[in-house]
């Protein structure tokens, strides 16, 4: 049972950024229109933003970044540790954390890394970024989020009408006799090829055959570049392991579910999430959802859906929350936690924060 603690850290501040780019999948042409009521009404996704090309996540990120330190007034050189999470980086060499590092003007004794992780970023980057700084040697530091949908294939219903992109920043500080946070973080590599992109890495490397479509079914047409899920067994291992993952954390702790302000879970997608919900047997107002405005943003959905559905008791109130995150790897992790009044700016959108900030300097021409 792999659960533990961190001492010592809050969250300082959440923000998150969104493009501008709105697109609904009522207008999705590739399918019928009973199927795409099928699917909204399943998935819970009408609409998500998409970004313009060339944007990247960490654009996103760094926009959400850039803003919510200005809120904090925070002092650059006083924030020693940048962590970025995302399956969309910018490059395979380097790591895209060192890029932002220096976008945003941080100091070079800033420790800068990169987690390749999807779905269960932020209760894994939580329990990474909180054990680094508990021993109060960091004193600030960031969890940058991001991603985009271009890994999926439009020709492919299994995925298309799922994803979104967006960015997100949380600011942790270090801070004494801060209630502990507990986490619970499990893993099934076994279930690796659930959900993935074939071919790109070492070990399938990309060439001219990797961008020819295949059809794998009605309404499925991708290339091997293109990301794969296997909803069934995605939905299946969800509810095989989530909630008993969510509730062992409680029973550990002795906490009743009564008791939690607030269950912010990974949104996948409708179905699944209200299912995990009954099966935890929580009310149902206490499980927000940002699905229907902003579909599936992978890596940046729990911070997403704080800041579009919590912001306003983030930023006024003292609350217990769990979060939850489930998928990709597998792998799967609750955590609990406190927040009080932090600082929750309402959601970014990307154009219209960019003007006046550095958005080329690190496009590499090829």
């Amino acid at each position: 049972m792999a659960i533990f603690s961190t001492q010592n850290t809050r969250i300082a501040g959440m923000a998150a950024c969104v493009p501008q780019k709105e697109v609904s999948n009522h207008d999705y042409s590739w399918i019928s229109e009973k199927e795409r009521n099928l699917l909204i009404k399943t998935t819970g996704v009408e609409k998500k933003r998409i970004v313009t090309r060339g944007t990247t996540s960490s654009d996103l990120c760094y926009v959400a970044a850039e803003k919510l330190i200005s809120e904090l007034r925070w002092d650059k050189n006083e924030i020693e540790l940048l962590i970025f999470i995302s399956q969309s980086r910018d490059y395979m060499l380097p790591h895209t954390s060192a890029i932002l590092q220096d976008r945003l003007g941080l100091s070079k004794k800033c420790i800068a890394f990169d987690i390749g992780l999807g779905c269960t970023a932020f209760v894994y980057g939580l329990s990474v970024i909180n054990s680094m700084m508990s021993s109060g040697g960091i004193k600030k530091g960031l969890l940058l989020m991001g991603e985009i949908s271009s890994i999926g294939s439009y020709r492919d219903k299994s995925t298309y009408p799922l994803f979104g992109d967006a960015g997100s920043a949380t600011a942790i500080e270090f801070s004494e006799n801060e209630p502990p946070t507990w986490y619970n973080l499990q893993t099934d590599g076994s279930g690796f090829d659930a959900i993935i992109v074939p071919a790109g890495g070492v070990r399938n490397k990309g060439n001219k055959r990797s961008f020819e479509y295949k059809k794998f079914g009605k309404g499925i047409m991708r290339h091997d570049l293109h990301v794969v899920l296997n909803g069934i067994e995605v939905f299946n291992f969800s509810l095989r392991e989530v909630a008993p993952n969510i509730k062992e954390l409680l029973a550990f702790l002795e906490e009743d579910v009564d008791h939690i302000d607030y269950f912010v879970l990974h949104q996948a997608n409708k179905l699944m999430n209200n299912t995990i919900r009954m099966k935890v047997k929580g009310a149902k107002e206490k499980f927000p959802m940002s699905l229907p405005s902003y579909g599936n943003t992978s890596t940046a959905t729990i911070p997403v859906t704080m800041v579009t559905e919590l912001n306003e008791e983030l930023r006024s109130k003292k609350l217990k929350l769990v979060f939850s995150g489930f998928g990709v790897g597998l792998s799967w992790g609750s955590v609990l936690t406190h927040t009080e009044n932090i600082v929750c700016p309402e959601i970014y959108t990307y154009e219209d924060h960019i003007k006046g900030l550095n958005t080329n300097q690190y496009k590499y021409k090829i």
